[in-house]
Parts: C-alpha cells; structure tokens; sequence
C-alpha cells in the first residue's frame, strides 16, 4: 500500500467473519467502474486471489464487460503460514497429500464438505475460515476415522509480526485455542506434519525477526 503513488484512490474491502466492508457485488461493480473510467486498478488481496479469495467472481465480471486484466499468482495462507510456523505442508514420510478446505457454513446451511473423505484419503488438511466452527471440524474428522491424537496447529494473523500458533491435538486443540485467544484470521492445519514444528519452529521467530527487525520484543 505505501507503493500507491500520491494521489490515488484507495478503497478498503476487508473482510471478516460477520462483517463484510463492502458486499461483493458492490466490489465487483467498483472494479468494474472504475476501470472503465480508463483507470490503472490494483486489486489487492492477501494470499492468493483463486483460493478462497473470491478474485474468480472478480475476474468473471471484468471479463463479462469486456475489461481487459491480468492475475498475480500469491503464495496461499494454507502453505505460508505453516511454512513460518515451522509446519511443512508435505513431507516425504509424513504428509504426501495436502487439500485446501473452508470451515465456513453460512448460517442454517448443511455442510457440504466430504469430511468422511478427507479423514482418511488426505494427509494434511489447510483449513480456512475455520475458528468459529473449530468444533463441528473435530468432531466430523474423529467421527469418520481421524484419530484423537491427530495434531493440529492453529496460527494467527499469519507471516505478520503479530503471528501466532498455538498446537494441540483433535481433542485439545479446542480448549487450547480458547486458553490462547486466538481469533481470526488464522488457517488450521490438522495432520502428522504439524510435529515437525517442535523441531523446526525457530524458522517462525527468524522470519519474523527478518521482515521486522525492531519488532523482537514481541516474542
């Protein structure tokens, strides 16, 4: 943001669970406005704008009107957030199968995530939007076969200086989030490679400690 050269128009688009800044059709008409007003239009967007980002339905209706644009690939909450945790996403023994899940329901709709599958076909699961439904997620994967001492790693506010992971397992990691606070944004990962994390976790401080170097009293 501080690269947007003087005089620009910045408009926010947050979201967080409940509260959403601006509906998204109201972004995609701006998009599409202010494009059409011969503007430069940055969209931007944290992680990766295809992977529960919403930016398909943008690009959608940039294409429905014949405005011309282009995609930057990001790096997705579900793989850098881990990755500063000291959490591999794959490993050669432990995870050689990951997917990208949403924890969100919208209110009084049925789930229709295939949670029987993912407890016993896939290694690691990245979920997003998850927090508020961190019970029903445990409780669908040890109903389908996902054992109890499965561990889980719950990080906030990911790749920021105010990161924040708290672990546990499929049983606990309830409880231990409760005791932590820990509050949206956050991804849960949920699978053997969340141990490695005892072992490699330093990458988290150091990464950290390179992108703000005067934010060490943090930890």
């Amino acid at each position: 943001m501080d690269e947007a050269k003087p005089g620009a128009t910045l408009v926010y688009c947050g979201k967080h669970p409940n509260h959403h800044t601006l509906k998204q059709e109201t972004i995609n008409h701006l998009l599409v406005k202010y494009a059409k007003q011969d503007k430069i239009v940055t969209r931007l967007k944290g992680g990766d704008p295809f992977v529960f980002g919403r930016g398909a339905e943008e690009a959608e209706s940039l294409a429905d009107n014949g405005i011309p644009f282009e995609i930057i690939p990001g790096i997705t909450a579900g793989i850098a957030a881990p990755a500063y945790a000291g959490i591999p996403i794959t490993h050669r023994k432990l995870g050689s199968s990951f997917a990208v899940v949403t924890g969100h329901r919208p209110k009084g709709e049925p789930s229709d995530i295939n949670w029987e599958g993912l407890a016993n076909s896939v290694d690691t699961l990245a979920i997003y939007m998850g927090i508020k439904n961190l019970s029903y997620i445990c409780g669908q994967l040890l109903k389908y076969g996902k054992k109890a001492d499965t561990p889980v790693a719950i990080i906030q506010q990911g790749t920021t200086k105010e990161q924040q992971t708290v672990t546990g397992t499929l049983c606990t990691i309830e409880k231990n989030a409760k005791e932590a606070n820990i509050q949206n944004p956050a991804i849960i990962i949920i699978g053997e490679v969340v141990g490695f994390r005892n072992h490699i976790h330093q990458l988290e401080r150091r990464s950290q400690e390179m992108l703000y170097p005067n934010a060490r009293e943090a930890y």
